[in-house]
């Protein structure tokens, strides 16, 4: 996105925004003996997804909470752990709805019953380890509890952090791992730490080429947000002018008249067409005039799906 700047250099550059909270492990038992709550518990409640990463690399300096390097028993862990943190909330909302049905009204205990029935039902599958992500709730269902902002309903990105020794089997190690813990909405991908420490302090040109040289095609912090973009159903499209160049985030499959809305309600409301090319055509074109001489720049409707990189002007009439 820099390079729409660098060509139009308008007045302001705004960026896709993508916010992560970072938390240096997490205590033993924790969602179990000693519970937990505060920040952890609101930062983990109120996320749109979890990305655990996860250690793979050997080094005698930084011992193991455990006493061993086991990447799918910490999966495996970390997993019961966000099942006994969901349990826990579902365990004290029965004790409340419990109550309910002594003092409520009869609309109100019609309700609680409901309610109770759902929560019952979604607590026998977390007993048996199943997380509510994967439990095939209805719509209405996923609605009524989505208050609850349970940890086990989230999409999960697991990043396996491996060694520098371990660069030239990272992907069959990753592999394996994808064989031994596959489910959906869930995704691994392997870097090294490490090695990523050191390439940022590098100059950019000079830490591209390296990664070139050793065979990683992207940094590891892009990585990452392409995964939970994907996770998460997302893409972003962008404006460009001379007063701003900007990046807007919204969900895939959304149709180009709500896009328009997401900049503006008038644009939705008073919406005629969209001028769409894609930011790759852009860049290989080297202007809006090339991009339309090539016939890359098109004119779509307002069910037109937004793409990932679509280069957007949408025309509207108010």
């Amino acid at each position: 996105m820099l390079k729409l700047s660098d060509i139009y250099h308008p007045k302001k550059t705004t960026l896709a925004e993508i916010k992560y909270v970072d938390f240096a492990g997490l205590p033993r038992g924790f969602g179990r003996e000693q519970g937990f709550g505060g920040q952890l518990l609101n930062s983990l409640s109120t996320s749109d997804a979890i990305l655990q990463v996860v250690r793979a690399f050997e080094d005698e300096n930084i011992p193991h909470i455990d006493g061993r390097i086991d990447p799918l028993k910490d999966i495996e862990t970390l997993d019961m752990e966000l099942v006994f943190s969901d349990l826990t909330i579902i365990e004290k909302r029965l004790g409340r709805l419990e109550s309910a049905f002594k003092m409520g009204k009869s609309s109100e205990r019609d309700a609680a019953t409901r309610e109770q029935g759902l929560l019952n039902r979604i607590k026998a599958s977390l007993d048996q380890g199943i997380p509510i992500r994967l439990q095939q709730l209805t719509p209405d269902e996923s609605r009524a509890i989505s208050n609850y902002q349970f940890l086990t309903a989230k999409p999960v990105l697991i990043v396996i952090n491996i060694g520098e020794k371990q660069l030239p089997s990272g992907q069959k190690m990753l592999d394996g791992l994808k064989t031994a813990y596959s489910m959906p909405q869930v995704e691994l991908i392997s870097m090294c730490g490490k090695l990523e420490r050191e390439l940022a302090q590098l100059q950019e040109q000079e830490a591209e080429e390296f990664r070139k040289d050793i065979g990683l095609e992207e940094t590891a912090f892009a990585a990452v947000i392409r995964h939970c973009y994907g996770l998460l159903g997302l893409v972003s499209f962008f404006t460009v002018g001379d007063d701003e160049v900007k990046a807007w985030t919204v969900r895939n499959n959304t149709p180009a008249i709500q896009a328009a809305g997401k900049i503006h309600t008038d644009m939705e409301k008073g919406f005629i067409r969209a001028e769409v090319m894609s930011y790759d055509d852009f860049i290989k074109s080297g202007s809006t005039a090339e991009a339309r001489k090539h016939g890359l720049l098109r004119l779509e409707g307002k069910t037109y799906t937004v793409r990932d990189g679509d280069m957007i002007n949408f025309l509207f009439n108010v």
